[in-house]
C-alpha cells in the first residue's frame, strides 16, 4: 500500500444568489493521518451559517410575477469520520458522520471496498451507506424520521498510462418524512358557502422515494498541452418522477511547477415531480396541513420543477512546495425554468467563492 498523504486542509466557501436572496458561509476542516503501514484515518468537520429570502412555495400575485419569499437562517455544525485498511488486493474504508441543525439531526454510516485487479489497472467499487435521520416539525411541534439506504457498485479501468474510464451504478431508497417542512402550496378554498379565499396548506410528498443512478467519466492527460482532461455523465431516475443529467468538464492546465488553473463547466437538466404544480385551485381535493402517506401528493417547491442548471467557474491551485498548497475559486450558478409555467423569478442566481490551504507533512 503507498502511503496516503498526511495534511491537514481548511475551506471556506461563500454562497451568495442574487437579489438579496439566500447567502452560505461555511468553513471545512480535513485532518488526514496514516495509523501505520496500512491504515489511514480521515476526520473531517463543518460549520454552515444560512440566511436570506427564499420562495416558501406560494404562487406569485399574478402569472410570471415576483414569486412570494420566507426569510430563514440557521446553522448547521457536521463531523464525520472515515477509517481505511489495505489489505492484500483490497482496501475497506469505514465511515460515520453526524450532523445538526436546529430542525435536522442526522446520523450516518458508510462502507466502501475497492479491490484491485490486472496488475492494479483495474479496480472494482463496492459500497453501502446509510442514513437515520429526525426532522423537527415545527408547525405541528412533533419530530418525524426519515432513514436512507444507498448502494453503489462500479468500475475503474486504466486504458493506457494517460486514459482512465470509471463507471458506476447506484441505488437508493429513503422512506419517512420526505417533505419540507417550510414549504407550502396554495388552493382557493370555500370558507363560507359561495365565498372562495387562497388559502396556505403545508406540502406533502410521499413517504417513500427510491433512485437509480448511472455515471461515467473519462479522465485523459495531455502531456503536448502540459494539461489534463476530465469529463463525466450522470443519469438520475426516481419514484417521484424525476429525471435527471448532468455533464461534468474540466481542464487542467499546468503553469509553470507550481501553478494549475482549473476552468470547468456543469450542466444539469430535470423533469418536474409527479405531484409539482404552481397552483391547486384545479384540483378535487383540499390539502392538509398534516402529512399523508396516503396521498394525495402535491408540491410547489421549485426544485421539484424541470429546469436548466449552469455553473461555470475558474479555479487556481497553487502548490508552493511539498508542504504548502493553496487554492482560490470563482463560479457562477444559474437556474432557469423550462415548464413555461413556473415564475421566472423562483430560481435563483448565484456567485460563489471559495478559498482553502493545504499543510501536509
Amino acid at each position: 500500500m503507498a502511503r496516503a498523504e498526511d495534511s491537514v486542509t481548511y475551506d471556506y466557501e461563500d454562497y451568495r444568489e442574487a437579489d438579496g436572496r439566500v447567502a452560505v458561509q461555511a468553513q471545512y476542516g480535513l485532518v488526514q493521518q496514516d495509523l501505520g503501514p496500512d491504515m489511514h484515518l480521515k476526520l473531517q468537520s463543518a460549520i454552515d451559517a444560512i440566511a436570506g429570502a427564499t420562495p416558501n412555495g406560494a404562487p406569485p400575485a399574478t402569472p410570471g410575477g415576483p414569486v412570494p419569499l420566507s426569510y430563514t437562517s440557521d446553522r448547521r455544525k457536521a463531523w464525520s469520520m472515515d477509517l481505511s485498511r489495505q489489505f492484500s488486493g483490497l482496501n475497506v474504508t469505514a465511515g460515520y458522520a453526524y450532523s445538526r441543525e436546529s430542525d435536522y439531526v442526522s446520523n450516518g454510516w458508510s462502507v466502501n471496498t475497492l479491490t484491485d485487479f490486472n496488475q492494479k489497472n483495474t479496480s472494482l467499487l463496492l459500497g453501502a451507506a446509510g442514513t437515520d435521520d429526525r426532522v423537527t416539525l415545527r408547525y405541528l411541534d412533533t419530530v418525524k424520521p426519515k432513514h436512507g439506504l444507498d448502494l453503489i457498485t462500479g468500475v475503474t479501468q486504466l486504458l493506457d498510462p494517460l486514459t482512465s474510464l470509471t463507471f458506476n451504478v447506484g441505488y437508493g431508497r429513503s422512506t419517512g418524512y420526505l417533505a419540507d417542512p417550510y414549504r407550502v402550496v396554495e388552493k382557493r378554498t370555500e370558507v363560507f358557502p359561495g365565498l372562495y379565499l387562497p388559502l396556505l396548506y403545508a406540502e406533502n410528498r410521499p413517504d417513500q422515494r427510491s433512485k437509480w443512478t448511472a455515471y461515467a467519466a473519462i479522465n485523459r492527460s495531455v502531456p503536448k498541452l502540459n494539461g489534463a482532461v476530465e469529463a463525466s455523465y450522470r443519469f438520475y431516475h426516481d419514484t417521484f418522477g424525476t429525471t435527471a443529467h448532468t455533464v461534468d468538464l474540466a481542464w487542467f492546465q499546468k503553469i509553470g511547477e507550481h501553478l494549475i488553473l482549473r476552468p470547468g463547466l456543469r450542466l444539469y437538466e430535470q423533469t418536474a415531480a409527479n405531484f409539482y404544480a404552481v397552483s391547486f385551485d384545479g384540483v378535487s381535493y383540499t390539502p392538509s396541513q398534516l402529512p399523508n402517506p396516503a396521498g394525495p401528493f402535491y408540491s410547489a417547491d421549485y426544485r421539484l420543477s424541470a429546469f436548466r442548471s449552469y455553473n461555470y467557474g475558474l479555479k487556481a491551485i497553487w502548490t508552493v512546495n511539498a508542504s504548502w498548497e493553496f487554492n482560490v475559486a470563482y463560479e457562477e450558478y444559474q437556474m432557469h425554468g423550462t415548464d413555461h409555467v413556473t415564475s421566472s423569478s423562483a430560481y435563483p442566481r448565484a456567485a460563489i467563492t471559495t478559498a482553502g490551504v493545504k499543510f501536509s507533512w
